[in-house]
């Protein structure tokens, strides 16, 4: 018999809602269970990797079924990994705020964005992403856990550190990443980038985010995407999709800088929750175009 958590959430907490909020939900080695409305995973702990199943199992308690036992370390990791990627360290009171700022989302309770369960995964996601279609992007995401990963976990920064760069362009099919992703992880092991001074809220956004942009493979738009996944959603991510938003549903038009700053004038009123107002207006576009994202095979 594996080990079995319960793991305390908000009261206001809805694990499909909030799990299926954003498309990393969707990249290995995260996998929604349509049919049972759970997330299924895997981690890499110290003993091994270890594959989770979460379910919501009643209002404000969540369920963790393990496929091994775990020890107490390994308990610990995994509930800060789960606490995490659900964004359970938001509290009501955060979402509260959020709704006062953009009560539109207040009725659906929308307010979590779902995110990896640690910031280097979060980093090697948003690389992956970037100027390439979400397919690629999943391809990326499967093969390196596949190839790099044990038992198909997520792999850990020392492994991807050591890897050559010619596995992770051949066999991962990273491209033009490779290295950045190779630097990147190197930095990670060493212990150069901490999540927690990135997290601090002493340290002002416009810091934070110039220290981003110095990182191997980090341009504008993934730090401004690193941004909102370290909990700082002062910033949009300009790419295509809030491009495509701008035009297609807000109906801006001009060159692209005109949109960009019809875009921006559009969310100021939003101060420091400018990117959660985007994300789940472009976001319940989405759904009324393809049905609930819980639903999405």
């Amino acid at each position: 018999m594996g080990t079995r958590l319960n793991i305390g959430a908000p009261s206001d907490y809805r694990l499909a809602r909030d799990v299926c909020s954003y498309g990393y939900f969707r990249l290995a080695p995260d996998r929604w269970d349509v049919d049972s409305q759970s997330l299924r995973t895997t981690f890499d702990l110290d003993d091994g990797p270890a594959r989770a199943h979460i379910v919501e199992h009643d209002r404000g308690k969540l369920r963790v079924w393990f496929d091994r036992s775990l020890s107490h370390a390994e308990q610990r990791t995994a509930r800060a990994y789960i606490r995490r990627m659900l964004r359970l360290n938001e509290s009501q009171e955060d979402i509260a705020a959020f709704h006062s700022v953009d009560p539109r989302w207040k009725s659906s309770g929308r307010g979590r964005i779902f995110r990896s369960p640690t910031l280097f995964q979060d980093m090697v996601r948003t690389i992956t992403s970037c100027n390439v279609t979400w397919k690629s992007t999943q391809n990326m995401n499967r093969r390196l856990c596949d190839v790099l990963g044990r038992a198909g976990a997520f792999p850990r920064p020392l492994r991807l550190a050591r890897a050559r760069a010619g596995t992770l362009r051949g066999r991962c099919r990273v491209g033009y990443r490779d290295r950045r992703l190779i630097e990147l992880a190197r930095l990670f092991a060493s212990g150069q980038i901490d999540e927690q001074w990135l997290e601090d809220p002493e340290h002002p956004d416009e810091q934070v985010y110039r220290f981003l942009l110095k990182l191997p493979g980090i341009g504008p738009y993934a730090a401004s995407n690193i941004m909102q996944l370290l909990g700082r959603y002062s910033r949009l991510a300009v790419d295509t999709e809030l491009m495509r938003h701008g035009r297609e549903v807000l109906g801006f038009a001009g060159t692209e800088s005109e949109v960009i700053a019809q875009l921006q004038a559009h969310y100021e009123p939003f101060g420091k929750h400018r990117f959660r107002s985007y994300w789940f207006e472009m976001w319940t576009a989405y759904e009324a175009k393809h049905g609930p994202a819980c639903q999405w095979q």
